[in-house]
């Protein structure tokens, strides 16, 4: 079974909206329909959780009913970070989901999602174990000099980068137990931290699957409007790309 995980837990302060950013309307729909639709739409997805800002889960239920979500089983509170979040939505899967089981994690603030790019995390996990899309890094990254913080003397080769965003997918065993180790331990839970920095912190390996330049994540007006903008001409950037290594 492939379950996937929605996390739109967050209010969305920097947007500056009356409303948390994944209930904005955007071309009269909400941005987390578009979100929930692109997995609701995707074959191999047997089942959707959402983990929703506290308050609004009998909205996003009307909602699912309005456009059709049927794969939506459940809906729970978020947490006070992205970690406690997708933790609770891994706990809300115990007793559901068998070891070999694949769950995908995905921001419910990133409405372009692409088929292409949630079959990728799922082969790359079947194969793998997990897998998490990433796109190669295309700007020049230099380290901050240590007693001048205003010059460098040194870059990092970006072609030893890789940019990392969701969707994720990860066996359910290894992720129900990474994430109680975590929690037990502290470590990988950070304000900052997610589920791919988490595994690396805890020594696991991660596997690279095609991502997406189209898959933005919703921080800020500006995103808003590239949305907006995206919807209105989806050709303007391609849907995946490939990636080198």
């Amino acid at each position: 079974m492939n379950t996937a995980i929605i996390i739109a837990g967050g209010t969305g302060v920097r947007m500056g909206l009356e409303v948390p950013k994944q209930f904005a309307l955007v071309e009269g729909k909400p941005v987390l329909i578009y979100t929930l639709q692109a997995f609701q739409d995707h074959p191999s997805i047997d089942s959707i959780g959402v983990v929703c800002v506290d308050g609004w889960n009998d909205i996003l239920h009307d909602y699912a009913l309005e456009y059709g979500i049927t794969k939506l089983d459940w809906i729970i509170p978020g947490g006070a970070t992205a970690q406690e979040s997708i933790y609770s939505g891994v706990r809300h899967l115990e007793g559901v989901c068998h070891p070999n089981d694949t769950v995908v994690i995905h921001d419910g603030i990133r409405p372009l999602v692409d088929a292409s790019v949630i079959s990728g995390v799922l082969a790359t996990c079947h194969q793998y174990g997990n897998g998490v899309a990433s796109l190669p890094y295309n700007e020049q990254i230099f380290r901050i000099d240590a007693d001048e913080d205003y010059s460098t003397v040194e870059y990092i080769p970006r072609d030893t980068l890789r940019r990392v965003s969701t969707p994720q997918a990860y066996h359910y065993d290894v992720l129900a137990s990474r994430y109680k180790e975590a929690f037990e331990k502290g470590v990988g839970i950070g304000k900052s931290a997610y589920t791919n920095t988490m595994m690396v912190d805890l020594g696991e390996r991660l596997y690279f699957s095609v991502g997406s330049d189209k898959n933005i994540k919703l921080t800020n007006p500006d995103d808003l409007a590239l949305f907006q903008a995206l919807l209105r001409k989806p050709t303007e950037l391609p849907s995946s790309l490939t990636m080198s290594f």
